[in-house]
């Protein structure tokens, strides 16, 4: 996947442009891709840059979803989950997820539910559910809080690493002839009359503006997707209206094993997930309306205190401020109940799809376990905008970039599934120096390889590129991200032949993101350990 060889080609016409490089987008661009339609995809920051790298990291159904009678909207994530993980092996594992009762009717009310979610799944389901003793609980989570524990219920779901998953699918879209470029917002559409017949984009690094030609457009820019819509029509009514979720992340002794906590109903109604993840725990999560949309929400410290409450009403241990390891904030994008001018295809209520009069197509909501089925909708839908040729879906069988051969055994270790079928290529890069096999910090799995390979083959073009998508760092724990980013930017700069004064600004603009992630001050480390080799 490489930048330079992808501007080069801007000056070609495409069928499908899409505009926003999340999940949704990405899913299009894999989409129109697989289906031999030419496609460019334009990111404004950096893929998964937004929501779709802030997520409580599961591929999931939606239990809460039943208890609403959203039985279509379950069985088509059910589906779609059980997709993804025979599609991306190496980015999605199966997960145990404990219910636990504290009240005489909770491990009935929630089995005879999580049999229907089995069933649900068919084929595709990852395990069956049951209902458990106390000291099975116990068991599976062993820091679970005992006083009133009456037993549980066990069920199973998908979990993933979702910025891998984006560049993941941004690799894909490469491997299949798509075009995606990061760090490249779209300033201007194109028109030919009164219809959308391309776009403008910028690339932030040289300042250079490109005209794209394309047959059809797709606004895929989530909770942003009203500014987009008014580039198309200053009068475009709103149809958003955004609302976050908050995540903590906990160091694992918290939930030692393998099996995560489901809360299934909180103080404000929501689901709340203790879950495992790279050997850390993510709590989460909120959902607060909030006025405006932005590239860096910030949580409210009412959405903090609840994750801690809830946390400790149900963890033997009760975590603390001190405890956090990192903050992250995610932003759904919701719509409106109101009416909207032009053709409005609402195709299921998870995702919906909206076409201006000038043809531009907005796509909107969705979640990660169905944005295969998202993008396949809204490619049939611009197939038809544009009137392009005919072509069958294929992506619900398609194995993503990364997916191991038949003859392929997955690795091990967690960092190592992450790369997939590229793994064996970084170790060789790492062979070639044995300062590459260090790691970054003592408390972070990464390695300064990895970093080399972020950059040369999965677009990484900022410290915060590499730290907080292609390695989640940042997320994983702030303070040993900030230790690490000088020695990444140095490494980033003789890669990309920056001087000293692009890395000093790229540790102070990494600096604000570690510093906005925790919730006690960062105190700076002696400059030794913060320079080191």
């Amino acid at each position: 996947m490489n930048r330079s060889e992808s501007l080069a080609r801007l000056g070609e016409s495409f069928d499908v442009a899409i505009i926003g490089g999340g999940a949704t987008g990405l899913g299009a661009a894999v989409e129109a891709a697989s289906r031999g339609y030419s496609v460019a995809l334009f990111e404004s920051v950096d893929f998964a840059k937004g929501t779709s790298s802030r997520s409580t990291k599961l591929v999931h159904g939606g239990v809460r979803y039943l208890a609403q009678g959203n039985i279509g909207l379950v069985r088509e994530a059910l589906r779609e989950r059980g997709r993804l993980r025979r599609n991306a092996p190496h980015l999605v594992r199966d997960l145990a997820f404990v219910v636990p009762a504290y009240d005489w009717w909770t491990g009935p009310y929630y089995g005879i539910g999580l049999k229907l979610y089995d069933v649900l799944a068919g084929k595709l389901k990852l395990g069956s559910s049951k209902l458990i003793s106390r000291q099975a609980v116990i068991e599976r989570v062993p820091t679970i809080e005992p006083e009133g524990l009456s037993g549980g219920v066990v069920y199973f779901d998908g979990q993933f690493d979702d910025a891998r998953l984006a560049v993941t699918l941004a690799q894909t879209a490469t491997d299949l002839g798509g075009v995606v470029v990061n760090h490249a917002p779209v300033v201007r559409l194109l028109k030919t009359g009164e219809r959308v017949s391309g776009l403008v984009a910028r690339d932030e690094l040289s300042g250079q503006e490109f005209e794209v030609r394309a047959r059809t457009v797709i606004n895929a820019t989530g909770v942003f997707a009203d500014s987009i819509r008014t580039l198309d029509d200053a009068n475009a009514k709103p149809i958003l209206e955004p609302s976050q979720g908050v995540h903590l992340m906990l160091p694992r002794e918290f939930l030692p094993l393998d099996t995560a906590l489901m809360v299934p109903k909180t103080d404000d109604g929501r689901v709340l997930f203790a879950v495992p993840w790279h050997e850390r725990v993510i709590v989460g999560t909120t959902d607060t309306p909030v006025p405006s949309a932005s590239l860096e929400p910030k949580p409210l410290e009412e959405e903090i205190e609840f994750l801690i409450e809830h946390a400790a009403r149900y963890l033997a241990k009760d975590p603390t401020r001190a405890d956090v390891l990192s903050v992250f904030v995610g932003l759904r994008p919701l719509v409106r109940p109101a009416k909207e001018e032009g053709n409005t295809a609402t195709l299921s209520r998870d995702h919906s799809i909206f076409v201006s009069r000038s043809g531009l197509i907005t796509i909107i909501g969705g979640k990660w376990t169905t944005y295969r089925k998202m993008g396949e909708d809204v490619i049939d839908r611009a197939a038809k905008v544009a009137e392009l040729p005919e072509q069958p879906s294929r992506s619900a069988d398609m194995g993503l970039h990364g997916r191991p051969s038949d003859e392929q055994t997955l690795p091990a270790l967690e960092v190592e599934r992450l790369y997939g079928s590229d793994w064996p290529h970084l170790q060789a890069l790492a062979a070639t120096d044995p300062a590459l096999t260090e790691l970054l910090h003592p408390k972070l799995p990464f390695t300064r390889a990895e970093v080399l390979w972020a950059v040369r083959q999965e677009m990484a073009l900022t410290v915060e590129d590499v730290l907080s998508r292609r390695l989640r760092a940042l997320i994983m724990d702030a303070r040993a991200a900030l230790e690490a980013a000088p020695a990444v930017a140095r490494q980033m700069a003789l890669e990309l032949g920056r001087g000293s004064t692009w890395e000093e600004e790229q540790v102070a603009a990494f600096r604000v993101l570690a510093e906005a992630a925790v919730l006690t001050p960062i105190v700076s480390a002696p400059p030794e350990a913060v320079t080191a080799d």
